[in-house]
């Protein structure tokens, strides 16, 4: 009697320290049934198509909401850095923004609880919440309003492997061979939330990075766009 309550209850422990990363992965079946959101990001260099992640349900509602309320619109890209993402969904950065301010500190008063799964990475193109490191935010949540989408560097497999042990995460063949194809960030996996991937519009994307900065005029201002890249997203039926 005493072994089998012992192996019931430990059974039970274990269905319930089942972290969400471990659970997508038994459930992607069902989410790959659904069809997936599609929202536009639209800038004076052309329009971006983002496909949003049913496995990551409170950021992909989350966007859908301030998109369908026009938050984002006339908000600016304030941060690009070739080779590795743009940032933007400040509400501080609407209307005339003095070229020395330093952006990215604005948000929702919310922040989303993370939703980081080992099926999505941060490859090409990849959007993801935002926050200032686990050092402010240990716990990885993301801010309210903000957001990355990834523009990353070539890889080889190699590189791959050396970061996977680094940050102890296993690769499976298929991510490696996209890391390989498009390129990405592979060290900021497992450390915020991928919720969307951008499928059509790349090109618009490769053009907003490589905008000229404030940064490369001068060293002491932010790397924002010296001429302002404003954004107006929507949601598409």
């Amino acid at each position: 009697m005493n072994k089998s309550f012992l192996f019931l209850f430990s059974f039970i422990v274990y269905l319930t320290s089942c972290s969400y990363d471990n659970d997508s992965k038994n459930e992607n079946s069902d989410y790959d049934s659904l069809p997936r959101k599609k929202v536009s990001i639209s800038t004076k260099y052309g329009e971006m198509i983002i496909e949003l992640f049913n496995e990551t349900p409170m950021h992909r509602d989350n966007f859908l909401r301030l998109a369908d309320l026009g938050f984002y619109d006339s908000l600016l890209f304030h941060r690009v850095q070739p080779n590795f993402m743009i940032q933007g969904g400040d509400p501080e950065s609407r209307g005339e923004v003095e070229p020395n301010k330093i952006l990215g500190m604005g948000g929702t008063e919310k922040r989303i609880q993370a939703e980081i799964s080992s099926k999505f990475i941060m490859r090409q193109g990849a959007i993801s919440g935002f926050h200032r490191g686990t050092g402010y935010y240990p716990d990885k949540s993301s801010n309210g309003s903000q957001f990355m989408i990834i523009h990353g560097q070539p890889l080889k497999a190699y590189q791959i492997n050396q970061i996977s042990l680094e940050n102890k995460i296993d690769y499976s063949p298929e991510q490696i061979q996209l890391y390989e194809m498009y390129g990405g960030s592979p060290q900021l996996d497992g450390k915020y939330t991928v919720f969307g991937q951008v499928v059509e519009g790349i090109n618009v994307l490769n053009k907003i990075v490589h905008a000229k900065t404030h940064r490369s005029i001068n060293p002491q201002l932010p790397d924002r766009p010296a001429k302002d890249i404003r954004m107006i997203v929507k949601v598409l039926e």
